[in-house]
């Protein structure tokens, strides 16, 4: 039995009408009425009647359409997945620090897939170690094609394209004096001992710069390179610290207090290799990116 003399069965028993139906499949009408004899002959009974111009499903024709329909999609779904399957996969490998990795990146991922609606698209998500400096030196190295990160001095081969932004806060444990502030500015943190960012992190040096405008640099209890890390040992009573709004503080033990001086937002990047020709995936998942993250305000993190 001939599988296109079946879909063109389904497609006659919709429209009940042969030119019509010739029309939607770009057949000629006197093939489709041969498929239709052949398939007919082959069952044993007629599937139509004629119904003035046009035709009519019989009482055998409608119940083989119900049964042939349901058979049909499910061939169809399963030629799909194997051909995906036998499909090579293209891979675009992307890392990304861990707070864009928690919601902003899986979200904009999704809505790529989506967009893009193509199963050979592969994206092989990483964290690295999490700093900025490593992700754009394997950026150069092309161990990424696109990495989520700060903008860092000294990359002037690689784009930017801003993706994000975050306010600075302080956090502190929630039974800390400065627990019940409303706001607070960097130069009265200083009396307090602070879990502070390692010179690894890119946050390091705006943060030394902003503690020098205030008047003086903190005393530093411990040094980690994660503003997820830092906001751990504040909770649990080490210090406290001037990091990042992050979400994750919301289902975290601590009090998270605006600075009211300096206002500073740290902005995030989406970086490129300039010099590298993109693979037509990667330059459309970096201009979707582009197009999604015109507008800071939507990505306020």
């Amino acid at each position: 039995m001939d599988l296109n003399h079946l879909r063109y069965f389904l497609a006659l028993s919709r429209t009940e009408n042969y030119t019509k139906t010739a029309k939607l499949l770009h057949i000629t009408q006197p093939s489709l009425t041969k498929s239709i004899h052949v398939l007919e002959s082959e069952i044993g009974t007629n599937l139509f009647e004629k119904n003035g111009r046009g035709v009519q499903l019989t009482p055998q024709g409608r119940l083989f359409a119900n049964n042939i329909s349901a058979t049909l999609y499910s061939l169809d779904q399963s030629i799909s997945q194997i051909q995906n399957l036998s499909s090579p996969k293209r891979d675009i490998k992307l890392v990304s620090l861990r707070n864009l990795s928690i919601k902003w990146l899986p979200e904009m991922a999704q809505q790529f897939l989506q967009f893009t609606d193509d199963p050979t698209i592969n994206l092989d998500f990483s964290i690295g170690n999490g700093m900025s400096p490593q992700m754009l030196r394997d950026l150069r190295r092309k161990k990424y094609d696109v990495a989520f990160c700060s903008k860092l001095d000294g990359y002037d081969d690689i784009d930017f394209t801003p993706i994000a932004e975050q306010t600075m806060v302080c956090i502190t444990p929630i039974n800390h004096p400065l627990a019940n502030r409303t706001n607070v500015t960097l130069k009265e943190t200083l009396a307090y001992p602070q879990i502070t960012f390692a010179k690894e992190s890119g946050l390091a040096s705006i943060m030394t710069k902003l503690f020098d405008d205030a008047g003086g640099q903190p005393i530093s209890s411990y040094s980690v390179e994660e503003d997820q890390a830092i906001a751990g040992l504040v909770a649990n009573n080490f210090g406290i610290a001037i990091v990042p709004n992050m979400a994750i503080l919301e289902n975290m033990p601590v009090k998270v207090i605006p600075l009211s001086f300096p206002k500073w937002q740290r902005i995030l990047y989406m970086a490129v290799l300039k010099q590298n020709t993109l693979r037509p995936e990667i330059a459309s998942f970096v201009k979707f990116i582009q197009q999604q993250s015109r507008d800071l305000a939507v990505n306020k993190m």
